[in-house]
């Protein structure tokens, strides 16, 4: 057995009841010890939960608001907008999100029988999304392709991105996060933990690299 082969019949082991079927090598493996925590002391949606959340994004440069309610979140889109050209949004993003953006505020439209290339996207000066869940341990946004979120490119490309996170959407841990992302394993997934930035370059640290370069964040609830 190779190295590659070893590796991926310890994963298959790992992730099947019973791993008689592999060979003995792999059935006579002592089981997988599982002791990390798979809850948070905080619960989803806690006022605990979403500090630890806002602590950890604003570390990470990201700029976080609150809006208690739809309209006050339909305000704060309009206030961080109010300079943008031009927005992209997936289809399922509510139509009152974007009420209140000006007349010099074009909304793009895309979807996935309507997709926007690359090159189009590049000259959309910010995106607008929902999100799937947020980690508040790790202060990391999770999307999953949702209606309300679209396409991993329209939030990979532009260079502002407004994410909304619902509150209820906040668990404490990452095993809690996999667990609800676990219902939907074959959704692409996009893990977001601050505006994209690199060091690699002398350790400078230079944003806007592979993604956008602000990340503002509306808490909704």
């Amino acid at each position: 057995m190779s190295a590659r082969d070893d590796i991926l019949a310890r994963v298959r082991a790992a992730v099947i009841t019973d791993g008689a079927h592999l060979g003995d090598a792999v059935a006579a493996q002592a089981p997988i010890s599982r002791e990390y925590r798979t809850t948070g002391e905080h619960s989803p949606g806690s006022a605990e939960a979403v500090e630890i959340l806002v602590d950890r994004l604003v570390d990470y440069r990201a700029i976080v608001h609150r809006a208690a309610t739809e309209t006050d979140l339909a305000r704060t889109v309009g206030e961080l907008l109010a300079d943008a050209r031009s927005v992209v949004v997936p289809p399922g993003v509510p139509a009152g999100w974007t009420g209140t953006l000006g007349d010099g505020t074009a909304v793009v439209q895309d979807s996935r029988e309507d997709r926007r290339t690359a090159a189009e996207l590049d000259q959309v000066d910010a995106v607008l999304t929902a999100s799937r869940l947020a980690v508040a341990d790790t202060g990391t946004i999770v999307l999953d392709g949702e209606d309300d979120q679209g396409r991993r490119a329209i939030t990979l490309v532009p260079d502002l991105h407004v994410c909304v996170v619902r509150t209820e959407q906040v668990v404490h841990t990452l095993p809690e996060a996999v667990t609800i992302l676990a219902a939907h394993p074959t959704r692409p997934q996009t893990w977001i933990s601050g505006p994209s930035a690199t060091s690699d370059i002398e350790l400078s640290r230079v944003e806007g690299v592979h993604g956008p370069r602000t990340l503002h964040v509306i808490l909704l609830g």
